[in-house]
């Protein structure tokens, strides 16, 4: 059975339809790096209120977060795209429990990876004071310097990374 796909031309129509939705809408792009710093300093001010008001960014973020940073649209943002990405697996038949990799990489390994590989774009996306979603798709969207800069040394950096890992999938 040939799975499809849906057309990559509209998923990108409706992708730059969401965004220009978002921006007028909300005043302000997609990202889901915002929804993970919700969810920290959420944490943070739970387990530890005091630290929480002494640290200024934990304060800073706080009250830019008024009374519950797990309020912010962001939060639910990122669930929407879990919720909608498990239900699209489901209603397509794709959904299955397995780990892609080359002939020449272990499961454990190609795991690990990838858990580098997302330890280290989250802590770009501190530095970049955005994730990709942010920084490059939305800064892009409204002509950003930063945002054009951002999207050049994503793919840059993946082009010049791919060459010392492209044995693993061949």
């Amino acid at each position: 059975m040939k799975t499809h796909y849906m057309n990559p031309y509209a998923a990108g129509f409706l992708l730059g339809l969401t965004l220009l939705a978002a921006i007028v809408i909300t005043g302000r792009g997609l990202g889901a790096s915002g929804a993970l710093k919700s969810s920290v300093v959420a944490t943070v001010h739970t387990v530890a209120p005091q630290h929480a008001a002494a640290s200024k960014f934990y304060s800073e973020n706080l009250k830019a977060l008024h009374d519950n940073p797990l309020k912010a649209w962001l939060v639910f943002e990122v669930l929407g795209v879990v919720i909608g990405g498990f239900l699209s697996g489901v209603v397509s038949d794709r959904l299955t429990f397995q780990t892609e990799r080359g002939p020449r990489i272990s499961n454990s390994a190609r795991l690990g990876f990838a858990l580098i590989g997302g330890a280290l774009f989250g802590l770009g996306s501190q530095f970049a004071r955005g994730c990709t979603s942010g920084a490059a798709l939305s800064g892009m969207a409204v002509l950003s310097t930063g945002g054009i800069i951002t999207m050049a040394a994503i793919f840059g950096t993946g082009y010049a990374v791919a060459y010392f890992f492209r044995k693993l999938w061949i």
